[in-house]
């Protein structure tokens, strides 16, 4: 049975084109039912158009404001009571949809998520993630990458847990490992939050815990799982994102560069495109938004119909995963008598 799914029609940089786009990329390829959040004179001629006759299962749901990348997110979102992500949040937390994607604002999002879905039985606060390309090929979950600028211990052992599911249930690693970001593998090395943590994540019976790991450990297969607050993790998703440009645009020049390079470009365009689709961020989607109670994913601002086509896939994923079920029940604190 299909499930449903519902996308802020008017997020990202190009919307509504790309959030219509790629709902109907969706809807040919994955058992879902889109549903577009947005103003209905705006989405419904760009829906129409695209759709070109088709006959599929996306549906516009009206909502008359919308929060941009330029409003200051905790007063857009106390001030646009009928704004794109609130309508769509809304539904989620209603059962009307089992997710919710958006590709706007980030903080606005986070903030809505908050107040409209709440948060989970025993999580403190939510954590962004997202995964990172590795050279084994397999993905590397990151988190947090900026819900909280600063977090404390028992924050980031929340957070390891609730990452340790996701890539067990969503990312299907068996035993996933779970690594503390650090500047160091050694357990001395560390600021105060990484050396006052590593006790508490050691002491876990839950996870499969390696220790510190370093920032190289992103990328060369090491962990699973990487820790870290908000503030070391979004410099280090950036710092990915620019090193990722920065290599594909050198490669892509160095290969037009003289008539020999061409020729070897030419054979080796197979390889070459293999390449790009490791680093492309559409590729993967969006980030969940952990702890919140119920599934929403949030994507980058420039995501293409691909991206959107994959978040939608990601939120269906989480949804029918039950991430949030396993979230509670090992965050649950014990009963009296420690049963």
């Amino acid at each position: 049975m299909p499930i449903d799914i519902v996308v802020d029609g008017m997020g990202s940089d190009k919307a509504p084109e790309s959030e219509i786009r790629g709902a109907i990329l969706a809807c040919k390829h994955l058992d879902v039912r889109v549903h577009i959040v947005g103003p209905e004179d705006i989405l419904r001629p760009v829906l129409r158009q695209h759709l070109n006759g088709q006959h599929l299962p996306i549906f516009i749901v009206p909502a008359s404001e919308w929060i941009s990348m330029d409003d200051k997110a905790a007063q857009a979102v106390r001030s646009k009571r009928d704004s794109t992500m609130r309508v769509g949040l809304k539904m989620v937390r209603e059962g009307r949809a089992a997710a919710f994607f958006t590709a706007g604002n980030t903080g606005a999002a986070m903030a809505t998520a908050k107040m409209v879905l709440g948060m989970l039985a025993g999580v403190h606060r939510p954590a962004l993630s997202t995964i990172l390309p590795t050279t084994t090929g397999s993905p590397s979950f990151l988190l947090d990458v900026g819900a909280n600028v600063d977090s404390d211990p028992d924050n980031l052992v929340q957070f390891a847990v609730m990452g340790s599911i996701y890539a067990q249930n969503v990312l299907k690693i068996h035993n996933p490992r779970v690594g503390l970001l650090s500047i160091g593998e050694e357990d001395s090395k560390g600021n105060a939050l990484t050396r006052d943590t590593l006790p508490l994540l050691r002491a876990l019976t839950c996870i499969n815990f390696i220790g510190n790991v370093e920032g190289r450990d992103l990328n060369n297969g090491r962990t699973d799982v990487a820790v870290c607050d908000g503030f070391v993790g979004n410099i280090a998703l950036k710092t990915s994102e620019g090193v990722a440009k920065l290599v594909s645009v050198s490669l892509r020049d160095a290969l037009k560069s003289t008539v020999t390079s061409q020729v070897g470009a030419l054979l080796s365009r197979k390889a070459f495109n293999d390449f790009k689709k490791r680093l492309d961020y559409s590729e993967y989607g969006g980030a969940p938004l952990l702890g919140v109670r119920g599934a929403c994913i949030i994507g980058h601002g420039s995501s293409n119909e691909k991206a959107v086509m994959n978040g939608i896939r990601v939120a269906a994923e989480y949804a029918q995963a039950e991430v949030n079920s396993s979230i509670e029940a090992a965050l649950r604190p014990p009963t009296a008598g420690g049963e």
